[in-house]
């Protein structure tokens, strides 16, 4: 699905702004068909945000179940004879959605797009009534899964099995668009290194027509190479490579034939990306990957998207000296993937399947989860099959993206663990032959876990001297190199170290280090460090987090996650300086 744009035979409308909202946690407005009129008791919401922190209540924070937006939409006079669309950039988790009347389109999966064709309802010049109602429960069968209580009083309490708040709503754009009847639908490009030169193997898919030509221009508008067919390999001598630090960009021009012809303008980034041995190589050479998990979370926004502080993120991811993150624990917004290719920032790409590890979520939150593989099935399954196929969907023409992940902290100490995952990884390299596919496992050792064989790289999340040996630096540095080795003589793969780190509050210190103060959370990092450098495979350090973050109730949480290097706010805890110093070790 190709992202909105303006071209010369497409327009788009930006449709955020303030809509209608109302809560419904009687769960009236589908049988009532709100729908059909003004929302009831409806109340101003800003698009895109997430609801929960907006209106200062508990009952909008803690809301479970639908929430319902509405809004006025004209559509352009000029738009008549066109295809015209509406697209979500977002819904978390799963929506329905109205042009008056009629249901035009629904989707499950909060975190990647879809688009709902009101071309034979919508009437050129005139105003129509949108409407969306949004669901954010979280049951064993969605991706991410969770389990809803039904309290004696009557109320619905949401339990989910990952260390996030569960933000919900429309979190990034929605758009009117218009394309020609016959349109460019889809384009998929992989791109090859040879020597200096290289080739850009592209295919188009056009709905209704033909493709006239395929035109690939530098930076500065010069064409590089030509083709006229709707699949076909461009030859680029001398090419310019996309590369970490460095995100040259050229711009792929499609054009369809005939009155009606259609034009889109993808960017395209020439690198290539493989694992050999235990090395990580772009563009032939070996990688490093310096940088973070990292949430899409801030303040009254929760998951919402905003250019401003997704400049700033990427403002102070350079000036730390971090070169790549991972989207712990979703797809991100698809322009923070565009900001990284025009950037040269290396992302790791992750679906929404984290949590599927009920017994390592008992300790986060309340009650007696079961364990995971009772409770998913083939439904939960194909849910996650959809997420992978829809995340490779989106997200394959950006050249910052290197690797998929398709889960977090899954049990994979388990048999059922590798029947489950073994075709999800099958499906994940057919969707996208190109690029290594790898998840982000928990804390098991090496002789536990069942599937990492299946995988190219070792992620893995370890909290050695916080979660484990708590306190005890000494113990958690030899017990850390010993397991690491473990892996390398086991697999002799790459090991990315997707997760480390320690909790601590802005301004504690000590100068004993105990828990939870800034000094504590360095000695820990720098204990890492000295086993990384000593373990050749290691090809990675994405420390855990970037910033604080939003979490569900628990006593063990303190007004969120304190992991971060920075606070939630973004202000410099102590650790972001040490980070800069490795990171950095010239400018300082």
């Amino acid at each position: 699905m190709l992202r909105p744009q303006e071209t010369s035979s497409r327009e788009r409308v930006g449709l955020n702004g303030l809509w209608a909202f109302a809560l419904d946690p009687g769960d009236r407005g589908r049988a009532e068909q709100w729908w059909r009129g003004p929302l009831p008791d409806a109340v101003e919401m800003p698009v895109p945000a997430s609801f929960n922190d907006v209106p200062a209540t508990r009952d909008a924070h803690d809301h479970v179940g639908d929430v319902w937006y509405q809004r006025e939409v004209r559509i352009p006079a000029g738009w008549a004879g066109r295809r015209v669309v509406l697209r979500f950039d977002a819904a978390a988790h799963r929506a329905v959605v109205w042009w008056n009347d009629v249901e035009v389109g629904r989707h499950e999966g909060g975190y990647t797009p879809f688009e709902c064709d009101v071309t034979e309802h919508a009437r050129p010049g005139e105003i129509g009534r949108l409407t969306v109602v949004v669901d954010n429960r979280l049951e064993p069968s969605t991706i991410p899964p969770g389990i809803v209580d039904v309290l004696p009083d009557g109320r619905r309490r949401q339990r989910y099995f990952h260390d996030f708040f569960n933000y919900a709503g429309l979190h990034r754009a929605v758009w009117l668009c218009a394309t020609p009847r016959s349109y460019v639908r889809d384009i998929t490009v992989t791109t090859e290194v040879a020597g200096a030169d290289a080739r850009v193997h592209y295919r188009v898919d056009v709905v209704a027509g033909q493709v006239a030509e395929v035109v690939l221009r530098d930076a500065d508008g010069a064409e590089r190479a030509r083709g006229t067919t709707a699949a076909g390999t461009l030859e680029v001598p001398d090419a310019t490579l996309w590369r970490p630090g460095h995100g040259h960009l050229y711009r792929l021009e499609v054009r369809t034939s005939g009155d009606d012809a259609d034009d889109y303008a993808l960017p395209v980034g020439i690198r290539d990306v493989k694992v050999e041995g235990d090395r990580f190589l772009i563009n032939g050479e070996p990688f490093y990957f310096r940088g973070f998990g990292k949430h899409e979370d801030n303040p009254v926004r929760g998951k919402g998207h905003d250019d401003v502080h997704m400049v700033h993120d990427f403002a102070l991811l350079d000036w730390i000296g971090a070169n790549s993150f991972r989207t712990s624990h979703y797809p991100y917004a698809e322009e923070v993937l565009e900001y990284a290719d025009r950037h040269g920032i290396v992302v790791i790409d992750e679906t929404p399947a984290v949590g599927l590890n009920f017994e390592i979520a008992h300790t986060l939150v309340p009650g007696d989860p079961p364990h995971i593989w009772a409770a998913i099935d083939d439904t939960t399954q194909a849910a996650h099959l959809r997420a992978i196929q829809e995340l490779v969907a989106r997200d394959k023409n950006h050249p910052s993206v290197v690797m998929w992940s398709i889960a977090n902290e899954p049990d994979s100490a388990r048999p059922e663990a590798r029947t489950y995952f073994e075709p999800l990884v099958r499906a994940a390299r057919a969707a996208d032959p190109s690029r290594p596919v790898c998840f982000a496992q928990v804390q098991l050792p090496p002789d536990k876990d069942v599937m990492s064989d299946l995988f190219d790289v070792i992620c893995l999340n370890r909290y050695n001297g916080w979660y484990i040996d708590t306190g005890d630096l000494v113990t958690a540095e030899r017990e850390l190199e010993a397991e690491l080795r473990e892996w390398v003589r086991l697999h002799g793969k790459p090991i990315i170290v997707t997760e480390y780190g320690a909790d601590a509050i802005a301004g504690v210190r000590s100068v004993a280090a105990g828990t939870w103060t800034e000094d504590y959370q360095i000695e820990l990092l720098e204990t890492f460090h000295r086993v990384f450098d000593r373990v050749d495979s290691v090809i990675g350090e994405h420390v855990w987090n970037f910033a604080d973050f939003a979490t569900g109730y628990g006593v063990n949480r303190a007004d969120g996650n304190k992991k971060g290097v920075f606070t939630r706010d973004r202000r410099p805890k102590a650790a972001a300086f040490a980070l800069r110093r490795r990171w950095h070790p010239k400018e300082d």
